[in-house]
């Protein structure tokens, strides 16, 4: 009979090997999406089509940076395209600047359903009577770059499926090494990853802003919630539906990360605590879906929802390698061990890949040494996900500097 500590060295030897093939697995998918975004990508669109369309901007507290958003905006727009902007629970001048730039300003207050979904909603209700082809959510502290709503309306208008620009972000002023790193992961995110899953015929993430929808799609969806990564579910429940979203990476829209030390830590919270909730949720749902409606695409996004943020996912990375090479040495259990190291090289060659070919001149190679240090940051933010996670939607703080600097 099989004694204790055998049974012992059996369920650690199995726990490993899972451990270890799971984490093979997804760094085999994230190496496949960075290859993949290195191939050429093309959409055929309608050229000079007019469509109607309307811009969504939700505003919450918005006075430092509204009208930088919508003077950019008013530049890159025709006149068949509406701007709407929706002033949500303001206090301060948001609605009357934006009043100022000429745009129609609808104002909302409602203190028990606070947050993006529900402004987003409000405003879709605001322009249900008179309802354009295409509508196109963007946040009110971004810039959009010129062609950008051009080019998402007639790939919208094209597939007829939600299209998501490629959404990247600035570093502050005066940036530090972390700042460079957090960018860096936003690409690899927002660009890279995106790329390649679209390159595959695969939908892609929704970012938050530079989304646009056909109005017969965007209405079949409910937004009425207070997620603190209503992007990603929404993403997501349309991928379910049958609308995967494409990714357009020649439209850009330009964020900006906070200067200030607290706001940064407070961004990264939500976006982190945001994925890590939407993962834990939508992993299943996708599962069953991909089985019930035979899709693979379901299958496969399901294993992109898995990859977590690149930080955790190098500090997960080192924790098994830590564990297995202990029981490695002390047991003779050296397969996990290999299939861990295999694992290590695919996400160094990812990484490597995604920053000589997408930030290369955005992120010095010395800075990369900074790698570390920046996982040693984010750590904290992970740990208070097991004990507190945040639920409720907060705003980051905005920078006194303009906008219109990014």
């Amino acid at each position: 009979m099989p004694t204790i500590v055998q049974f012992m060295h059996l369920s650690i030897e199995i726990a490993l090997l899972v451990s270890a093939f799971f984490l093979l697995v997804l760094s085999s998918v994230l190496l496949v999406e960075c290859v993949a975004a290195l191939l050429p990508l093309t959409f055929k669109i309608s050229s000079n089509q007019r469509i109607k369309t309307v811009v969504l901007i939700p505003a919450h507290n918005e006075e430092a940076v509204i009208n930088s958003t919508l003077t950019r905006l008013k530049s890159t727009s025709l006149p068949h395209e509406k701007i709407v902007v929706i002033a949500d629970n303001c206090t301060d001048a948001t609605a009357e600047i934006a009043r100022q730039a000429r745009v129609t300003v609808i104002e909302r207050q409602d203190s028990e359903r606070r947050g993006k979904g529900y402004a987003l909603d409000y405003g879709l209700k605001f322009i249900a009577s008179d309802p354009p082809e295409v509508v196109v959510f963007v946040d009110a502290d971004c810039l959009v770059q010129k062609n950008a709503l051009a080019l998402l309306t007639q790939n919208t208008i094209t597939t007829g499926r939600p299209v998501q620009a490629a959404y990247l972000m600035a570093k502050p002023n005066q940036p530090t090494p972390k700042d460079s790193i957090s960018a860096f992961a936003f690409k690899v995110k927002n660009l890279v990853r995106s790329r390649g899953m679209v390159r595959m015929g695969f939908p892609c993430l929704l970012a938050g802003t530079g989304m646009a929808f056909p109005w017969s799609v965007i209405r079949s969806i409910d937004l009425a919630n207070s997620e603190i990564v209503e992007d990603m579910k929404l993403g997501l429940d349309l991928t379910i539906a049958g609308y995967p979203p494409i990714f357009c990476p020649d439209a850009r829209v330009n964020g900006s990360l906070p200067q200030n030390s607290q706001a940064a830590k407070s961004q990264r919270t939500r976006w982190e605590h945001g994925h890590l909730q939407t993962l834990i949720a939508y992993v299943p749902k996708l599962i069953v879906a991909g089985t019930r409606q035979k899709r693979f695409d379901l299958f496969f996004s399901a294993l992109d929802l898995c990859i977590p943020p690149l930080s955790l996912f190098v500090a997960m990375w080192f924790g098994l390698m830590c564990t297995s090479l202990v029981f490695a040495f002390t047991m003779s259990i050296w397969t996990p061990v290999a299939l861990v190291a295999t694992a290590g090289i695919f996400i160094l060659t990812a990484i490597l890949i995604a920053w000589s070919n997408f930030a290369r001149s955005d992120l010095p190679l010395l800075e990369l040494f900074a790698v570390p240090f920046y996982i040693l940051w984010k750590i904290p933010l992970y740990f208070k996900f097991l004990i507190q996670p945040q639920k409720t939607w907060i705003r980051t703080e905005r920078d006194s500097t303009n906008a219109s600097e990014l």
